[in-house]
């Protein structure tokens, strides 16, 4: 990256207005400029504490972990090193997991210990849960022992469930207890959470029964009960439940927060918006990656990690591929009396291709969101044989004509229209059946469907069109 004088100037006098703003209609609202960057850098190749600490206080933290995944690692261990002292526990929860580890080595243990200590309990679990066993117990050292116990009890819960994703910091009250009771008792608690919206009320035996909102709360008259000022629709969720549902439950039901509870029903921590919103992110992200075949890979992976993310589904489309080849042979007669066929074949199957993606990222996307259930299935496949059929009658016409104008031959375009109307009623039904049948079987669907479509309208696409072409030409 290019570093000069003017871009040292913007860095050392821009506000944190500068900070964000873009340069160009290119860079996002609230994406770094290049300029800061340069700046950042600049400093540090200087080895000017004084100047990178000026230029990164403006900076939230996920700016500053956005910084830290986008450098390089000789730039990335040098920042760190310069920045020490004034690294936080916030810029530790942002960073990407495949450069976290490195970052945690890079940092001196006095200030590793600080940082950790900053972070909530659920920021703490998801800061170590990954970590190999030597790094875990580096970072569990530097906690208190009441957090060290709260971090481990979370750790016994199974890997993307509930329990690893609450935090143990709550605020919860007798249900008999009246509105001034509750605030008196929130004002001499030295531990209260950072951020809460909720007052959970509690049985005898801490079992949660309601929750009222801090702003219910200041509202209402100091002899005022708790229990009439609660709100409707309160949830409780298993601490054994799976992260997905739980970002389902609060996208579905507009939760703000929600009590976790053990197998006795008992509250053990809550869970907040944001990390539900957190996990709905990361569900939406790894089906995209999914769909495409690159399981979870990131842009800071090492690349023999993202060869083995890949490679074996790159070797599984070969084998579809092969099947696919493997039909057209059976052709091979046909096509050397016709070589127009060969022309045209690619057409037949990169249309049923791309018309059974769209109904599998469709039906992938409605089986995520558990809006495709076993009630509207076979609707949802009628309709999507119904649109294939459209569609392909639509371009079915299209084709003939071309086929005609270009061949001279009305046989050739009626072929080709005929298989371009069978792939596409094929495609979308597979596009829709296929994520189905796989999720039935337990297999995800956005990892495996796009393989099995692929496959299925290559093949249905090179059978019907050559196949009627044998019939027809011959």
């Amino acid at each position: 990256m290019e570093r000069n004088d003017a871009d040292i100037g913007h860095g050392q006098e821009g506000s944190d207005q500068d900070v964000l703003e873009p340069l160009d209609e290119e860079e996002g609202a609230y994406a770094l400029t290049r300029k800061t960057v340069a700046a950042i850098l600049f400093a540090v190749d200087t080895d000017d504490r004084e100047q990178l600490v000026e230029l990164m206080e403006p900076l939230h933290a996920a700016d500053i972990a956005d910084l830290l995944e986008q450098i390089n690692a000789f730039d990335r261990r040098r920042l760190v090193r310069l920045y020490d002292k004034e690294f936080d526990g916030e810029i530790l929860s942002e960073l990407d997991e495949s450069i976290r580890e490195e970052v945690i080595m890079l940092l001196s243990p006095d200030v590793l210990s600080d940082a950790v200590r900053e972070m909530d309990s659920d920021d703490v679990v998801d800061f170590v849960e990954y970590l190999e066993e030597p790094q875990q117990e580096a970072i569990l050292d530097a906690l208190e022992d009441s957090d060290r116990v709260a971090v481990q009890q979370a750790l016994t819960y199974p890997e993307e469930s509930a329990g690893r994703l609450m935090q143990r910091e709550v605020v919860a009250v007798p249900d008999m207890w009246t509105v001034g009771q509750a605030i008196d008792f929130m004002r001499q608690r030295e531990d209260l959470p950072e951020q809460f919206y909720h007052v959970i009320l509690v049985d005898p035996r801490m079992k949660p029964i309601a929750h009222a909102t801090l702003g219910k709360l200041m509202a209402s008259p100091r002899e005022t009960l708790l229990a009439d000022i609660t709100e409707p629709g309160f949830r409780t969720i298993p601490a054994s439940q799976d992260e997905g549902d739980v970002a389902y439950a609060f996208n579905q039901y507009h939760l703000i927060s929600a009590p976790v509870v053990d197998e006795n029903d008992r509250l053990v921590g809550v869970i907040t918006i944001d990390d539900a919103m957190i996990v709905l992110d990361e569900e939406h992200e790894e089906d995209i990656l999914r769909l495409a075949g690159v399981g979870e890979g990131s842009l800071n992976d090492r690349v023999t990690e993202t060869l083995k993310q890949r490679m074996p589904w790159l070797a599984v489309n070969l084998g579809t591929a092969i099947i696919a080849s493997l039909v057209i042979s059976l052709f091979e007669g046909t096509i050397s009396q016709f070589v127009a066929l060969a022309v045209l074949m690619p057409i037949v199957a990169s249309m049923g291709g791309n018309a059974g993606t769209q109904s599998l990222t469709v039906a992938v996307r409605a089986i995520a969101t558990k809006d495709l259930t076993g009630s509207n299935v076979w609707r949802v496949i009628r309709r999507e044989a119904l649109v294939g059929l459209a569609n392909g009658t639509a371009f079915a016409v299209v084709m003939g004509v071309i086929g005609l104008v270009w061949f001279g031959d009305g046989r050739l375009g009626l072929v080709i229209a005929a298989a371009m109307i069978i792939n596409m009623v094929i495609a979308g039904l597979a596009g829709t059946m296929i994520p189905v049948v796989l999720e039935k079987l337990k297999v995800d669907p956005a990892l495996a469907s796009g393989t099995f479509v692929t496959t299925v309208t290559d093949v249905v696409g090179f059978f019907a069109f050559l196949g009627l072409a044998a019939l027809v030409l011959l």
